[in-house]
């Protein structure tokens, strides 16, 4: 029997996260709000410092990631990632589980968002490449400067967004469900 998404992310958490939490992230677990779980990734936010941070941590083929939006938390496993982890591993359940959604499914506004949260912008970017669309030939087609084009990629992956990131996935979307009619 195959492992559920929630089952592995709490087997590699364990054994990036074992033994006791540290002091800074005692203080934050549990105190996690908007907890999410898409496949083996979990985000949530928590106020922090300076202002609310949003948290995750994925495992995927090249292992567990983390990520914070925190000054320190660029490159992942602050004490936030860690009181995240722990939160985790203290109660999976907390976390509202959200289903993946292809966009051609999508029945309403709340199922397009779930449906632009299931999948980041490099994924996208990744799949146009394979299609013969270079990063930077797509964000030229759309009027966008390749630098900032990755540095919205480059964003999400830490948690920080851009507010053209949803228009960004649509227009990638759209090249995507049309690129045999644009390359024609």
């Amino acid at each position: 029997m195959t492992p559920s998404g929630a089952e592995i992310l709490q087997t590699a958490i364990q054994s990036k996260w074992s033994g006791k939490p540290s002091a800074k992230a005692g203080r934050y677990i549990g105190l996690f709000f908007n907890p999410v779980r898409l496949g083996r990734k979990i985000t949530a936010q928590v106020e922090g410092n300076h202002g609310t941070y949003t948290v995750s941590i994925q495992v995927d083929e090249r292992g567990v990631s983390s990520a914070c939006s925190c000054y320190i938390g660029e490159g992942g496993y602050c004490h936030h990632c860690e009181a995240l982890a722990f939160t985790f591993l203290k109660d999976g359940s907390v976390f509202r589980e959200i289903k993946s959604m292809r966009l051609d499914n999508v029945q309403d506004l709340q199922e397009m968002r779930a449906s632009l949260q299931s999948t980041t912008l490099e994924s996208l970017l990744k799949q146009l490449d394979e299609k013969g669309i270079t990063q930077k030939a797509f964000a030229e087609s759309i009027g966008m400067n390749a630098r900032h084009l990755s540095a919205i990629k480059s964003s999400e992956l830490r948690n920080r967004y851009f507010n053209e990131l949803g228009v960004t996935k649509l227009a990638c979307l759209w090249v995507l469900d049309h690129i045999q009619k644009i390359k024609a």
